[in-house]
């Protein structure tokens, strides 16, 4: 994950900044399904990840299909990389990765992803993707002490 970090090179400043533009860019189209398609569109293009990181220690437990969520913390940053086999997880796993690589855990703490409610792209979501997503949520604001988060949950999406 490495060489493949948004954010790498970014102030703090900066990865806010960009986050604060990628919601700007959702707010900025009136409907939900719309806003939706928009984030589904960005994921269909978005880089797989790297079959060194698909591993079963980096997938999420108890989903249904496979989705892989990584989140590193280095020099007091925190890194986040996805990829799913359903696009739905594979779209909003990667939003919420483009939105908070690079930020501190206090930073994610103190700003987590209310946007995705907001926005109304829960509500478009099955309720086991929901829960899923809810738990990818949860564990960015966990401490990571360098490791993945994944594979922690037993319920069912």
């Amino acid at each position: 994950m490495k060489g493949d970090r948004p954010g790498i090179n970014m102030t703090l400043d900066e990865v806010r900044q960009r986050r604060t533009e990628i919601i700007a860019q959702l707010w900025a189209l009136r409907d939900p399904q719309a806003r939706f398609q928009w984030v589904v569109d960005r994921a269909r293009v978005r880089p797989a990840l790297p079959e060194s990181l698909r591993t079963d220690g980096h997938r999420m437990a108890g989903c249904q299909v496979r989705l892989w969520w990584i989140a590193e913390e280095r020099d007091g940053r925190r890194w986040f990389a996805s990829d799913s086999d359903a696009v739905t997880l594979k779209a909003l796993t990667g939003l919420l990765a483009d939105c908070y690589s690079g930020e501190t855990l206090e930073g994610v703490r103190a700003d987590p992803p209310r946007f995705l409610e907001e926005l109304g792209l829960l509500r478009l979501l099955a309720e086991s993707r929901r829960a899923t997503l809810l738990r990818v949520v949860d564990s960015m604001g966990a401490p990571s002490g360098g490791t993945s988060v994944g594979g922690t949950s037993s319920a069912s999406p």
